[in-house]
């Protein structure tokens, strides 16, 4: 097993960049050796309030070139994201590419051809919720049967109308696919991680200039009910929220990001009670580190510069399961433009 530092370009500082600059910090043995973004100055700057010595390319040609690395991490608009990936793995370099994987099943496909031609070389997408704290500790739950068969499951992804991205491209349809896609996708990849991909899926929403903003999705699996939400036509005051609730033979737990205690069970009739989990960065006695701020993006980030190290393909959040989570979200994306058809998968 390698311990020696995982070497990043880090292509594109602009909001989720950030996120990932403040992981890496956290994580021992990740170090950010150059920054790629289009507006190099704004970059600079915030490299050094971030106390983040590397130098800022506005290509990924020219930091591949001039550094050397071992990991391209893809914080740029999903419309990007196939086209620097596939780059990235044919420079021999592991990727870590941002959520949603790509805007589409053919731009997966040329990813995936690019990846098999880098054997020895890992793909992980950022999806995130598979390594968030609560959603991890739900999954346990889960997996224990503590509370006997799972009965229903209803997810929730709400937020003000972003304004936070370069150039607003998150509220451009083109680029993002809007909420459905860019928001929504979380909640859908969790469901596919808990319980495989269903059977067919239905879907109502609403649609503006950004795309479908808000989206409501019935997941047909033979023994449980599932369904989710995901929308950001909120006003843009009103802030953000994750959440689910699940129903089992013999108690429900619910989540809430904003409340206090953020997760909650609810067991053979007992009062509701904290269901403790780990933080991110942090131990089993509930005590964070130094990441634990950052909750799934900093989990998913030390896992992969783990499997990395250890020479180990990730396993979690892998292109296969990202691709698969997006052949399911543009299913529903068209369901909902067929006004709730039934679409098999």
């Amino acid at each position: 097993m390698s311990t020696s530092n995982q070497r990043i370009i880090l292509v594109g500082f602009g909001f989720m960049g950030e996120m990932h600059a403040q992981a890496y910090a956290g994580i021992s043995n990740a170090r950010i050796v150059a920054i790629v973004d289009a507006l190099p100055e704004p970059a600079r700057e915030k490299a050094a309030r971030l106390k983040l010595d590397a130098p800022v390319f506005t290509e990924l040609s020219t930091a591949l070139a001039a550094v050397e690395a071992d990991i391209v991490d893809i914080c740029l608009p999903t419309d990007r994201h196939a086209s620097l990936a596939v780059e990235a793995l044919e420079a021999g370099k592991h990727v870590f590419c941002e959520k949603p994987v790509a805007l589409s099943l053919e731009e997966t496909t040329r990813m995936r051809a690019a990846h098999a031609k880098t054997p020895g070389k890992f793909v992980q997408v950022g999806q995130c919720i598979r390594f968030w704290p609560e959603y991890q500790a739900f999954e346990k739950f889960v997996r224990a049967g503590t509370a006997g068969k799972l009965l229903s499951l209803t997810l929730q992804r709400r937020s003000g109308r972003p304004s936070y991205t370069t150039g607003n491209w998150i509220n451009d349809e083109a680029r993002s696919l809007g909420a459905a896609l860019d928001l929504h996708i979380h909640d859908t990849d969790f469901v596919l991680h808990l319980l495989g991909t269903p059977e067919a899926v239905f879907s109502r929403g609403t649609r503006d200039a950004t795309g479908w903003s808000h989206i409501f999705t019935h997941y047909i699996y033979p023994s449980v009910a599932v369904q989710a939400e995901g929308g950001w036509n909120y006003p843009g005051t009103w802030g953000f929220q994750m959440a689910f609730q699940a129903v089992f033979e013999r108690g429900a737990i619910e989540f809430d990001s904003g409340a206090t205690p953020s997760l909650r069970v609810t067991l053979d009739g007992a009062s509701p009670e904290p269901l403790p989990f780990i933080p991110a960065g942090g131990t089993a006695n509930g005590t964070g580190g130094n990441l634990s701020s950052l909750g799934g993006y900093a989990n998913e980030l030390t896992y992969f510069i783990d499997r990395v190290s250890s020479g180990l393909a990730p396993e979690i959040a892998t292109l296969a399961q990202a691709e698969e989570s997006l052949r399911v979200t543009l299913a529903e994306i068209k369901s909902a433009s067929a006004n709730g058809s039934l679409e098999r998968l």
